[in-house]
């Protein structure tokens, strides 16, 4: 049986990252192919035990290497008993978030680095990395209104002011510049049909499928 394909999906604040995870699992299925879905922080029992602690402290709390110590916590039970189980019998795995979530946000915009978060990140997953990643990319200032418009608590980014969205936007984007072939950069700001559309172009090239 053929190893699945590991797609995730990462961007701002209220790029709809969410949303589109159910375009791409139905555009995947009209192929016949199996997927899961999942979401970081989270996406494995333990991993959801983790979230919560996680979200449960306001910003300042945890030292950034505490934090990033303990979202890599979370990862590893993702992975562990989630994402390559999944792989392994020829699931394709769509992940809401994954560890460039952590490079963007820890590793660049919040100083850390990248040689570090790369560094833990070898120590829970060695060269496992995912077999493409969707960029969700707007104007901060766009996705925070669209992420105010929304019911449901904030987290602490999300409280964050517009400079630290825009410095996480040119994250984001040097990620996908330094790794071309793995990164699809999709324009979020448009309607959400038209991501959807996008999104399914972007996956066809990757994978070979027809259109």
């Amino acid at each position: 049986m053929a190893r699945g394909k590991f797609i995730t999906l990462e961007g701002g604040e209220g790029t709809g990252k969410s949303t589109q995870v159910k375009h791409l699992e139905a555009y995947l299925s009209a192929f016949g192919i199996k997927t899961l879905t999942t979401r970081e922080v989270g996406g494995a029992p333990g991993a959801e035990e983790i979230r919560e602690l996680w979200l449960s402290k306001e910003e300042g709390h945890w030292d950034p290497i505490t934090e990033l110590l303990l979202i890599m916590a979370a990862r590893r039970e993702h992975l562990v008993k989630t994402i390559w189980p999944a792989l392994e019998v020829g699931t394709w795995v769509i992940s809401d978030r994954f560890v460039d979530s952590s490079r963007a946000y820890q590793g660049l915009t919040m100083g850390l680095g990248l040689p570090k978060v790369d560094e833990v990140y070898k120590h829970i997953a060695d060269d496992f990395w995912p077999d493409m990643t969707l960029l969700f990319d707007m104007p901060a200032e766009e996705g925070l209104k669209r992420m105010k418009s929304r019911q449901g608590p904030d987290d602490r980014y999300q409280r964050q002011k517009l400079p630290f969205h825009e410095k996480l936007r040119e994250s984001y984007l040097s990620l996908a510049k330094q790794d071309q072939k793995r990164f699809a950069v999709i324009n979020a700001g448009q309607e959400e049909n038209a991501v959807a559309k996008d999104i399914g172009k972007a996956t066809a090239r990757r994978f070979g499928l027809a259109v």
